[in-house]
C-alpha cells in the first residue's frame, strides 16, 4: 500500500506518518532525505530523530530515492519517506549543474515507476507548497511547480492520500474496499 501525507510546514504531517508507520505493526525503515547543511537544519533533523523509536532502521538518501526504496522494500516492512519536497529540492539543485531537467526527469520517473511495484507499505510525506504566495525567484517558482506536479503524480498512484492542517488529518483518498 502506498500512502501520501501532505501538509504545510509544522502541520503535523510527519507525526501522523510516524504514527501510521507505528500502527502498521511492520518493521519500519525511515528514509530521510534531509541534509544537515546548516545548524538550523541539523536541529530539525535532531528533533525528528529524537522522537523516532530506537528499533526503526534509518537510511539517509538525499538524491536516489527510487533506488533506496527498491533496495529496502519488503512484504513485512513499512518504508517511511520524509520528505518528498526535501528530496525534490536536492534533485533540483543537482539538476541546475546538468543538462536541462535530465536529473530531475530521471529521478522523478524512476520514483514513479518503482512505487507501484514495491512490496509492503510505503508512507511518503510531502509539503503542500502551492497554497501560499507565488515566489519571486526562478528556482523557487520551478520548485513550487515541480512539487505540485510531483504531489499530483504520487497521489494518483497512492492508495491513500491525507492532507494535514493544524494537526488534523483530512482524508482525500481512501483505500478501496
Amino acid at each position: 500500500m502506498i500512502e501520501l501525507i501532505l501538509g504545510g510546514a509544522r502541520s503535523g504531517k510527519s507525526g501522523l506518518a510516524e504514527q501510521r508507520a507505528q500502527d502498521s505493526r511492520l518493521a519500519v525503515t525511515y528514509i530521510a532525505t534531509a541534509q544537515a547543511l546548516d545548524e538550523e537544519m541539523a536541529a530539525r533533523i535532531a528533533h525528528h530523530q529524537a522522537r523516532r523509536p530506537d528499533d526503526w532502521a534509518l537510511i539517509e538518501e538525499p538524491l536516489h530515492l527510487a533506488r533506496a526504496l527498491a533496495q529496502h522494500a519488503a512484504f513485512d516492512r513499512c518504508l517511511l519517506v520524509d520528505c518528498l519536497t526535501l528530496w525534490l529540492s536536492n534533485v533540483l539543485l543537482v539538476a541546475e549543474s546538468k543538462p536541462a531537467g535530465s536529473t530531475l526527469m530521471q529521478e522523478t520517473t524512476a520514483l514513479l515507476d518503482v512505487l507501484p511495484q514495491l512490496p509492503g507499505r510505503v508512507i511518503l510525506v510531502s509539503n503542500e507548497v502551492g497554497l501560499g504566495i507565488i515566489p519571486l525567484g526562478e528556482i523557487t517558482r520551478q520548485f513550487v511547480d515541480e512539487a505540485g506536479r510531483l504531489n499530483q503524480r504520487v497521489a494518483a498512484i497512492s492508495d491513500r492520500v491525507t492532507f494535514v492542517a493544524a494537526g488534523l488529518p483530512l482524508a482525500l483518498k481512501s483505500p478501496a474496499g
